[in-house]
C-alpha cells in the first residue's frame, strides 16, 4: 500500500476516534448543514425552470425541438453521468470533486442566466448536467464516512433528504417569485450565493475521504454508462411525449448498452459499479423501492401543476404555494423516520411510507370537485409524508449495505435509480393520464372537428382553443376538457395507489433484516 493510500486510511482513523468511537462532534453536524448546499442546488434547478419557459421563449424565441432539449438535456446529461462521477470521487477525493462540482456549477449558471441564444442557454445546460453529477454522490459518501454511527447517521440522511424535498419544493415558489420582478435569467443566478457559500466551507469544516485501494479507472465503462443511460431516459421521456415510434428504439438501445455494461462490469478486476452489490437483498429492495417512490413523486408534480393552473387557474407563484405544506411534511418525516427507525422498525416504517403515499394517490379519485386545490393539497402532503419516510430509510439501507470505500459508487446507484423513476414516473403516469384525457373528452356540440382534435392533444390546447371560439362553445369545450382531465387524474390516482399497496408488501417481505440481525 502506497504512501497516499496509508495517509488516506489514517485520515479517516484519525476523524473516526476524534469525538470518540464512532461519534460525530460539532464539526461534523456543521459540516452536514454545508452538505445540504449542493443538495439544494440540485433540487431547485430540477423544478425551476419550467416556469422560466414561456419567458425564454419569448426572448430567445427557441424551435420546438430546442425547448425539448433545453428542458431536458440537464436530466440526460446528470443521469448519465452519475455513476461515472461517484466512482470518480471515490478515486480522487470525495469533497476535491465537490468542490470542483460547484464551481463548474456556478460558472454553468452564470452562463446560463446572460445566455444569448437558445443554442448557448442549451449548452450551458448540458455543463449545469455535467457538474451537477458530481454533487449528489459526493455529498451522500462523504455523509457516509463522517458519521459512523449509524443513529446520528440516519438524521444526517433525513437531513439531506429533507433539503432535496424541500429544494424540489421551493424551486416553483422561488421561480413564481422571481420571474414576477425580474428577467428569466434570474432563476440561474440564484444558485451562485450557495456556490460561494459551499466553497468556503467545505475545506474547513467537510475531511477528505476516498478509497485508500481504488483500482485503475475503466474508461470505457463510464462511457457505457452514457450509452446505456441517456438513450433510455430520452426513450422513456420520448413516450411521455407521445412519440412511441421513437421512443422504443431509443429504449431498446439504452437496454442493450445496459447489458454490455453490466457483462462487463463481471469481468472487470476493478469494476466502475461492483453488480455483486444486487445480489444483497435488501440493498436491491431499497434501490428498487427508490425507483417506485420517485416514479409516482415525479409524476405527480407532472400533472398536479397542470390541475392547479390550467383546471383551477391559479397563478404559478400561487399553485406553488399550495405545495408547500408538502415540503413541510417531507422535512419532518424525515427526521420522524430517523427517531423512530429503532423504535418501529425500519421495515416496517418504509411500507407504512408507502401505504400513506398510496392513500394520498387515492385521495386524487376525488378530483374533479368543488375545492380541487385542497383536495391537491391533502394529497401532496400524504405522498411527501410517505416517501420522505421511505426514503430516508433506503438510502440509509444503501449506504449500509457496503463498505465506506464504496459509498461513493453505492450512492452513484441509488442516484441513478432516482433518475430513472423520475423519468420514467412521468412518462408512464403521464402518458396513462394522456390516454384517458383523449378518450374521455367526446365531440362537443358547436365546436369544429380540427378543433376537437387539437383539444384532445393537451388541457392547454383545448383551452386556447375554447378561448379563441368564444360564447357558449367555448366555455362547453372548456368544461369539457377540464371535466377530462379531471377523470384522467382520477385512474391516474387508482392505479398509482394499486401500485404502492403491491410495493408496500414487497417492501415488507424483501426488507425485512438477515435472521439474527436487528433493524
Amino acid at each position: 500500500m502506497g504512501e497516499d493510500s496509508q495517509a488516506a486510511v489514517s485520515e479517516e482513523q484519525i476523524n473516526r476516534e476524534r469525538d470518540g468511537p464512532g461519534r460525530a462532534g460539532a464539526k461534523e453536524w456543521i459540516g452536514l448543514v454545508v452538505l445540504t448546499l449542493p443538495v439544494l442546488l440540485i433540487s431547485v434547478d430540477l423544478t425551476v425552470l419550467g416556469f422560466a419557459v414561456p419567458a425564454l421563449s419569448e426572448d430567445l424565441a427557441p424551435s420546438s425541438t430546442q425547448l425539448l432539449w433545453l428542458v431536458d438535456i440537464y436530466s440526460f446529461v446528470l443521469a448519465g453521468l452519475l455513476v461515472t462521477m461517484g466512482t470518480l470521487g471515490d478515486r480522487i477525493g470525495r469533497r476535491k470533486l465537490l468542490m470542483a462540482g460547484c464551481a463548474g456549477f456556478g460558472l454553468a449558471s452564470l452562463l446560463a442566466a446572460y445566455a444569448p441564444s437558445a443554442a448557448a442557454l442549451i449548452a450551458a445546460r448540458v455543463l449545469l448536467g455535467v457538474a451537477g453529477a458530481t454533487l449528489m454522490p459526493s455529498t451522500l459518501s462523504l455523509l457516509r464516512n463522517m458519521f459512523q454511527d449509524e443513529k446520528q447517521r440516519l438524521i444526517a440522511i433525513a437531513a439531506w433528504g429533507s433539503a432535496f424535498s424541500a429544494g424540489s419544493a421551493l424551486g416553483p415558489v422561488v421561480g413564481g417569485v422571481l420571474l414576477e420582478h425580474f428577467w428569466w435569467g434570474s432563476v440561474f443566478l440564484i444558485n451562485l450565493p450557495l456556490v460561494a457559500v459551499a466553497l468556503l466551507a467545505l475545506p474547513l469544516l467537510v475531511p477528505e475521504t476516498r478509497d485508500p485501494a481504488p483500482g485503475k479507472f475503466d474508461l470505457p465503462s463510464a462511457a457505457l454508462t452514457l450509452l446505456a443511460v441517456i438513450p433510455f431516459v430520452y426513450g422513456v421521456k420520448s413516450f411521455a411525449h407521445g412519440d412511441e415510434l421513437e421512443a422504443v428504439p431509443f429504449v431498446l438501445v439504452g437496454l442493450a448498452f445496459g447489458a454490455v455494461f453490466v457483462r462487463r462490469q463481471r469481468r472487470l478486476t476493478d469494476p466502475l459499479i461492483d453488480v455483486s452489490l444486487f445480489a444483497i437483498r435488501r440493498f436491491s429492495a431499497a434501490i428498487g423501492t427508490n425507483i417506485l417512490v420517485v416514479f409516482v413523486m415525479a409524476g405527480s408534480l407532472f400533472f398536479l401543476p397542470q390541475f392547479l393552473q390550467l383546471s383551477e387557474g391559479l397563478t404559478p407563484l400561487r399553485g406553488g404555494l399550495l405545495l408547500l405544506p408538502g415540503a413541510v411534511a417531507a422535512v419532518a418525516a424525515g427526521f420522524f423516520a430517523a427517531a423512530a427507525a429503532q423504535r418501529v422498525g425500519v421495515q416496517r416504517l418504509i411500507s407504512g411510507g408507502l401505504a400513506v403515499i398510496a392513500v394520498g394517490y387515492a385521495s386524487l379519485t376525488l378530483l374533479p370537485m368543488g375545492n380541487g386545490a385542497a383536495v391537491v393539497t391533502g394529497a401532496f402532503v400524504l405522498t411527501s409524508l410517505g416517501a420522505s419516510t421511505a426514503m430516508t430509510l433506503t438510502n440509509s439501507i444503501v449506504l449500509d449495505t457496503v463498505p465506506p470505500e464504496r459509498a461513493g459508487a453505492a450512492s452513484a446507484v441509488s442516484e441513478t435509480a432516482i433518475e430513472l423513476g423520475g423519468a420514467m414516473g412521468i412518462a408512464l403516469l403521464g402518458s396513462l393520464l394522456s390516454s384517458v384525457y383523449r378518450t374521455s373528452l367526446d365531440p362537443v356540440p358547436g365546436v369544429p372537428d380540427g378543433a376537437m382534435d387539437g383539444a384532445r392533444e393537451t388541457l392547454g390546447s383545448a383551452l386556447h382553443a375554447a378561448g379563441g371560439l368564444g360564447g357558449a362553445p367555448g366555455q362547453a369545450l372548456a368544461d369539457a376538457a377540464r371535466d377530462a382531465f379531471g377523470r384522467g387524474i382520477q385512474i391516474t390516482g387508482a392505479a398509482g395507489a394499486v401500485l404502492l399497496v403491491l410495493a408496500a408488501v414487497q417492501a415488507w417481505l424483501m426488507l425485512r433484516p438477515a435472521r439474527g440481525a436487528s433493524e
